[in-house]
């Protein structure tokens, strides 16, 4: 196979060397459908004529697996039952708990997921619902109700379960005196809105006139010591109230029996450094590298749109810092929940050694009776400012305090792994292999070096180095199933990622739709990030249109945004022609200025107001035509 290292060792940058509907989860065991089976039976038996099929291939096209899961079982008991079609349907307020999740990273999907499991285990009737996807005017006629949601950024909520959010806050949203609910909320403390999406959603619902079946709980980084409690406390009271009610109409299950890989996020695959190189000019004060990863053996698929998680090793530079900052010693024995090993390893693979987090800030301000960091716990400008402008180790030596080592590790949050958009198609590379982007985090601050823990890691690994992966899967993030549709990418930076693998998938599946990139970085001569591969894209008419913008080739900088206003007007044919649009990159500040510039373009050439252009946009990331990757 052909690597993009052998193409970039001519790159005129490089300087390296060659080298819809809710799903219905049916309770009670579940039935296993064989489906090598059932498609064999499909393709001996008469099936539909040619117009049914057609209608048919027409219903399911862009459904998600749940999606089919539900049409599947809702076809199979018409089948076991023809007469039902004359009777009545169930009821929407049939008793029957619905398990309703936004998520931004997979986090909330995986609790819910598990949460709804066990709650059919448990044998009560459960639906799990994507935000999503859930049809807003059954909120009145819901019963049990339980949401997990994370928050993102700014206090925002998932992108896929914006419009939900928008419903219940609006005056649209029904009063629900009948409504019984629980609300965990999935966040990180090192934002200062820390689950405040949780909290508003919690309150929301009291305000509607709903009943908490169980407290809101809220959980950091660390999910399962707030999670298990919650979900135990909350099966304990559904069990106990939905005993005496009567159970829905049952629908006969017919799903594929759900499988989780041999490797995953709690046990990930040692994947072999293919090649790992600066993909950015010796000039740049920047180190972008190109990695790619073997998959071989692993078992692990992924599709383009899907982020590929990394769990990293803190640098030994960093942990002999924060050893000799507080005079403690890295062969000491510190116990923490059960286990025992050396200081210097719980430093090195288990904490967080380069993200703040409210809970040190707040065991620092007490050890060092801080008034100023107490303060600055009180004010979200403050934290945010801190939180920007300092790591753990700044905060510590900015604030000396006596620390022993087993108070360290209880103060410094969990290690978690990163997650990188993944850069290649495997119908392009292989399946047995898989390329990120990587950004390598480096600068001095209070007269110090610091350095991104996991870009460092990264960069560091040579070919006959290994790293820990696993996918996780992005289901807000996929190309259209319908090849004709055009496709308009925004990605500044490593934000490109994703659309090299976009592109490649476009071309290898004979997709006809145009595809638009639109691309930024500092500098044309130092970080036009895969320059050669789209020029030869272009060449070959895989990519149709790339705008870029470099914000300090001249006095005024220019952003991605601004290339969107000038092109306004053909970007909203575009999308008024039924495009896709894609944003990926920083959710700080581009993805918001990005989204402003959408916001305008909208009104202006399609003659609405800022408020119903805002709606328009909002409809498009509901519909699934407006998706952000965004971090």
């Amino acid at each position: 196979m052909t690597r993009v290292h052998k193409h970039i060792a001519n790159h005129p940058l490089g300087d390296a060397p060659a080298r819809g509907q809710a799903a219905a989860i049916p309770f009670g065991r579940p039935k296993v459908v064989d489906v090598n089976a059932l498609q064999a039976h499909l393709a001996s038996s008469p099936g539909l004529a040619d117009d049914r099929q057609a209608l048919l291939r027409q219903l399911v096209d862009g459904l998600d697996p749940a999606q089919l899961y539900w049409i599947a079982a809702w076809v199979a008991n018409q089948a076991a039952h023809p007469t039902a079609r004359q009777g009545a349907v169930a009821p929407a307020n049939a008793t029957r708990l619905t398990v309703l999740y936004g998520s931004q990273t997979g986090n909330a999907r995986r609790v819910a997921e598990r949460f709804a499991a066990e709650a059919e285990a448990s044998g009560l009737p459960v639906r799990l619902v994507r935000a999503g996807a859930y049809a807003t005017r059954e909120l009145a006629d819901e019963r049990y109700l339980a949401v997990v949601v994370s928050t993102q950024g700014e206090g925002e909520p998932p992108d896929d379960a914006r419009g939900f959010v928008e419903f219940l806050a609006s005056r649209r949203a029904p009063k629900l005196p009948k409504l019984q609910y629980t609300v965990l909320g999935l966040g990180d403390s090192s934002y200062p809105q820390f689950n405040a999406m949780g909290r508003a959603l919690d309150a929301r619902l009291a305000e509607l006139g709903a009943q908490r079946l169980a407290p809101l709980a809220e959980a950091d980084i660390d999910i399962e010591p707030v999670a298990a409690p919650w979900s135990e406390g909350a099966l304990a009271l559904l069990r106990e109230r939905l005993a005496h009610d009567a159970p829905i109409a049952s629908v006969t299950p017919l799903r594929v029996a759900a499988t989780r890989p041999q490797f995953h996020r709690d046990r990930p695959f040692p994947a072999p450094v293919l090649a790992n190189q600066r993909i950015v000019s010796r000039a740049s004060d920047r180190d972008v590298r190109h990695v790619e990863l073997s998959l071989e053996g692993s078992g692990l698929r992924y599709a383009p749109g899907d982020a590929l998680g990394v769990w990293h090793r803190n640098p030994a530079s960093l942990v002999t810092a924060f050893l000799a900052a507080l005079s403690l010693d890295g062969d000491a024995a510190v116990t923490h929940d059960g286990r025992t090993q050396p200081l210097r390893e719980w430093l090195t693979r288990e904490r967080e050694l380069t993200r703040l987090s409210r809970p040190l800030v707040q065991a620092v301000a007490g050890r060092a009776d801080s008034a100023g960091l107490r303060a600055a716990l009180q004010s979200p400008d403050a934290l945010r400012e801190l939180f920007d402008s300092h790591q753990p180790i700044d905060l510590l030596r900015a604030h000396p305090a006596d620390w022993d080592a087993a108070a360290l590790v209880a103060a410094l949050r969990p290690l978690t792994p990163r997650l990188y958009s993944i850069a290649s198609s495997p119908r392009a590379v292989g399946d047995d292999e898989v390329h990120l982007t990587v950004a390598v985090v480096g600068y001095h601050a209070y007269g110090e070096p610091h350095l991104g823990a996991a870009s460092h890691w990264i960069a560091a690994a040579d070919e006959d180095a290994t790293l820990d992966v696993f996918i996780e899967p992005n289901e807000r993030f996929r190309l259209p199933a319908d090849g004709a549709r055009d496709v308009i990418m925004i990605g500044p930076g490593t934000g490109v990622a994703p659309f090299r693998a976009f592109v490649q998938e476009r071309q290898q599946a004979g997709a006809t739709g145009r595809n638009w990139l639109l691309f930024g970085n500092r500098h044309v001569a130092d970080d036009f990030l895969y320059q050669v591969e789209w020029q030869q894209a272009l060449k070959d008419g895989a990519l149709h249109r790339l705008d870029v913008a470099f914000s300090r080739d001249q006095a005024q900088k220019r952003y991605v945004q601004h290339v969107l206003r000038e092109r306004g007007a053909e970007l909203y044919d575009w999308l008024a022609g039924g495009a896709h649009i894609y944003v990926c990159g920083d959710a700080a500040q581009m993805a918001k200025d990005v989204h402003s510039a959408l916001a305008d373009i909208v009104a202006t050439h399609g003659g609405k107001t800022p408020e119903a252009a805002q709606a328009w946009l909002s409809e498009l990331l509901q519909d699934g035509r407006y998706a952000r990757d965004v971090y």
